[in-house]
């Protein structure tokens, strides 16, 4: 660890850029407030990283000779100010440590920055509005406040960020006789940014195309984790270490004059060596196919597996398609994957482009399927619109060609969460399966849109284990397996889970929400007050804001108990659902932790006509609703849905 000198002005320590001169803090190139006083703290621990610094240094250095009667209670809230806005912890701190009766300690890698290096400032931040619907994909949003729902940070915008900690993943291991790959993103080399989606695009395919090369004998790791590494100045030890990777695919792209210029070779991790590279000139996008093909056939050649004969239909097929319905299907995929409301109303354009330029497109009719299906989940288009419209994108998807896994995953997605249809969204899932092994979200969404619900407990932790090792940098994915533990009852492995992935990013808010509902459920109410409160921080609230919901509930934990708790959890997310919106079931939920039965079934029924599927997908297995397990009203609404009531359910084949 390095000590920053006094022309090293800009510092970096994992998601935080710090401007030790004009008091600066971005964390993920977003301006975050910072008072005069807890900045001049940071500066002098930033100053010696890894040195005590002692309260008497502090107090003579930024505390006035007058102010002694208050010195100690100023210096713990700043220090408390700090440790929030670092999502840190005085019992496990990974920022900021307390020396007892000495002083504090800076312990996280410090890093001066050249002032060559762009500003995190000019990122491009996802919209407050996107962040809403990844809350909602990956969340139980009954115990997450709306406030907090509707300002989480995307998913998609975080990962990259576990990049800059201390290389936590997940501890799954490839399969025995499996060998792991990862395709990092191609290079852009174009000297136009606006070119971006095609080298993204073309990452993308390379990955969904190699995923099925060799279903059984070669494992790729899922876009999530591998676009974590653009622009990264890791070595290749490093990558293969951190995501149990054998090999890695380097590439790059660069578009000129219609004519384009594909390299790529690959690196074995074990001892970095070069086991093959090569050159393409692409003169139109139509012989782009060829180069895909080629790229997957030398890498099976030199980690010597059998090219699966699927692989070789897909190929053939992939050959008839329209170039130019093909590069509108890219540029559609680049705005699904921002996963905000606009740029999911702009994939759907564009995939609708690419349908009108090739009618028998069926990876165009997929994208917009998936734009659809996102488009529900985080609410950018009401589900009576947006479901209708993704079953008839993945119906005619599948009709052009019935191997497509990601039309398959898209069709279970509605059958599940808008249809209730679980034994048709069972087939659909297994399907989507059965074609691409490597898909980290078809793992996911079987085991929580099919095994889950359906209480085939084991199964589905045993998908989501699948998901983690193929995307193991996701952390909605990572979050979603400690969610899992929970719906299957195993509460000490789902708080291992949520501390894992903390590790990975202890600024991403939803891993903070999840614990809070545990903790809850666990009847630790006042961890779960804390981590609401870190919930609402980390995204974007105030200080005062969160700490007068904390305070508030707090209050009525120590009048009422867990009664007067879940109490004034309702009225907040009443007050929160009357000003920002949210789901019915956000409020059945507090109701049915809270006691009160007829107004938990009164928000069910409202839930259930409006088709909230996610959480009602959960009806029979989350501990959320065990209040109701006798009650012939919720019994009746599980007949209706599909879902089994209690333990009779038969073992899937």
């Amino acid at each position: 660890m390095s000590v920053p000198n006094q022309s090293e002005r800009r510092i970096s320590t994992g998601l935080f850029e710090v401007d030790l001169v004009s008091g600066e803090v971005l964390r993920e190139g977003r301006r975050v407030p910072l008072q005069e006083q807890p900045f001049r703290v940071l500066r002098l621990l930033l100053e010696r990283p890894g040195q005590v610094v002692t309260r008497e240094d502090l107090q003579s250095k930024l505390w006035p000779a007058d102010t002694y009667v208050s010195f100690d209670e100023g210096l713990n809230t700043v220090i408390r100010k700090l440790r929030v806005l670092f999502g840190d912890s005085a019992d496990n701190p990974r920022y900021i440590e307390t020396i007892p009766k000495r002083g504090y300690r800076f312990i996280a890698p410090v890093r001066a920055l050249v002032e060559s290096e762009p500003p995190s400032s000019n990122r491009v931040l996802p919209s407050k509005a996107g962040a809403a619907g990844i809350a909602r994909l990956f969340s139980r949003p009954g115990r997450i406040s709306t406030v907090s729902v509707l300002i989480a940070i995307i998913a998609i915008f975080t990962t990259r960020a576990i990049l800059q900690k201390h290389s936590h993943v997940s501890e799954a291991t490839p399969k025995a006789g499996r060998a792991m790959l990862v395709a990092l993103p191609f290079q852009n080399l174009t000297d136009d940014p606006t070119q971006e989606y095609f080298s993204d695009g073309l990452t993308e395919e390379t990955i969904t195309d190699l995923g099925q090369l060799s279903p059984s004998h070669l494992g790729v790791i899922a876009r999530t984790s591998s676009m974590a590494y653009k622009h990264t100045n890791k070595t290749i030890e490093q990558i293969g270490r951190e995501l149990n990777a054998n090999y890695v695919l380097e590439g790059s792209v660069r578009r000129e004059a219609g004519r384009l210029r594909i390299t790529a070779q690959l690196i074995r991790v074990s001892d970095q060596s070069h086991l093959w590279a090569q050159s393409y000139d692409v003169r139109n996008l139509g012989a782009l196919i060829d180069v895909q093909s080629a790229i997957g056939r030398a890498i099976a050649e030199q980690v010597q597996v059998q090219i699966a004969p699927q692989y070789e239909a897909d190929s053939a097929q992939l050959h008839a398609q329209n170039p130019v319905a093909y590069d509108l299907y890219l540029q559609g995929r680049f705005y699904w994957n921002q996963r905000t409301p606009p740029a999911l109303r702009r994939s759907i354009e564009l995939f609708r482009e690419a349908i009108a330029a090739d009618p028998n497109s069926p990876r165009a009719y997929a994208g917009l399927a998936d734009a659809y299906n996102i488009c529900n989940i985080i609410g950018a288009l009401p589900s009576a619109e947006s479901s209708p419209q993704a079953r008839a994108a993945a119906t005619r998807a599948i009709e052009l060609d019935p191997t497509l896994a990601d039309a398959h995953a898209a069709l279970a997605m509605e059958k599940s969460h808008y249809e209730f249809d679980f034994s048709g969204a069972r087939a659909e899932f297994q399907k989507a399966i059965q074609l691409n092994p490597n898909s980290a979200y078809a793992h996911l969404f079987y085991s929580g849109g099919y095994l889950m619900p359906m209480g085939f407990r084991a199964e589905a932790i045993a998908e989501m284990q699948k998901a983690v090792q193929l995307d193991p940098l996701s952390l909605p994915i990572n979050n979603f397996l400690g969610e899992t533990y929970v719906l299957a009852g195993d509460y000490p492995a789902a708080s291992r889970q949520y501390q894992h992935t903390i590790a990975m990013n202890p600024n991403f808010p939803l891993v903070h929400a999840y614990l809070a509902d545990l903790l809850e459920l666990m009847g630790k109410f006042e961890g779960a007050i804390h981590e609401r409160e870190r919930t609402d921080l980390l995204s974007g609230a105030s200080e005062e804001e969160s700490a007068a919901q904390a305070a508030r509930l707090t209050r009525a934990l120590k009048r009422g108990g867990a009664s007067g708790f879940w109490k004034e959890l309702v009225s907040q997310d009443l007050r929160a659902r009357q000003k920002f919106g949210g789901g019915f079931d956000v409020i059945a939920q507090d109701y049915a932790l809270a006691g009160e039965k007829d107004l938990a079934i009164q928000w069910l029924e409202r839930s259930f006509k409006a088709r909230e599927g996610q959480e009602l997908t959960l009806l029979a297995v989350d501990p959320v609703w065990n209040n109701l397990h006798d009650d012939s009203r919720y019994l009746s609404l599980l007949r209706r849905l599909g879902l089994p009531a209690g333990l009779d359910v038969q073992h899937p084949n």
